[in-house]
């Protein structure tokens, strides 16, 4: 796959994005500073690797592609620039190798869904008060259950989840990340959120 550069996801992007953390890190490891990159891969490893695990439910199909993402990190370094926030050309690169992954194989891959709507409410809030045994049981039975249904969700709309979730992008940076419109992603947020919400409605 050809090297992709944080220009592909953005441009025009505040000085904040130059000055955040990640692309400090990201600027001392393209200067040579290995700690730097080990930093950014303790940082973000974890919600790479749910990202592609959650996506194809294949353990070491993940722990591969995930490691191809950071082989990309590690070749692009010297001419990143940080022209987008870090985690969203991260993403992006995910997003791609994802795609190839599914193009190679003659797999389904991610169309633009034509969905319209407006984005759905608020996440229910976990209580704050310590959960009581049964409390508890239910918390790991539900948490169990809502990722059987995040995997059973359509590609797209579990992408999206799963690039919020993990990834902790916004609406904005997953439209970047993913080459998707604004609206579309909202609303394969908000189908993806509905479905999971639905299926979750013993334990709420």
């Amino acid at each position: 796959m050809a090297s992709i550069h944080a220009t592909d996801v953005g441009s025009g992007m505040s000085e904040a994005v130059a000055g955040s953390a990640d692309a400090r890190r990201m600027q001392a490891f393209a200067a040579g500073d290995m700690a730097a990159f080990e930093q950014l891969y303790a940082l973000h490893k974890g919600g790479l690797f749910r990202y592609f695990l959650r996506s194809l439910s294949n353990r070491g199909l993940a722990e591969e592609l995930a490691q191809d993402v950071w082989t990309s990190v590690i070749r692009a370094a010297a001419d990143w620039r940080p022209d987008a926030k870090f985690t969203t050309w991260l993403y992006r690169l995910a997003h791609n190798r994802l795609i190839d992954h599914y193009r190679r194989r003659n797999l389904v891959v991610f169309t633009a869904l034509e969905e319209e709507g407006e984005a759905s409410s608020p996440a229910h809030e976990v209580p704050s008060t310590a959960p009581t045994p049964e409390e508890a049981t239910d918390q790991r039975a539900a948490a169990r259950r809502a990722v059987r249904l995040v995997e059973t969700l359509p590609p797209a709309q579990r992408e999206a989840l799963l690039l919020q979730l993990e990834g902790g992008l916004s609406l904005e940076e997953i439209a970047a990340a993913t080459g998707a419109g604004f609206e579309t992603v909202k609303s394969r947020l908000r189908y993806a959120l509905a479905r999971v919400r639905e299926g979750l409605k013993e334990f709420q």
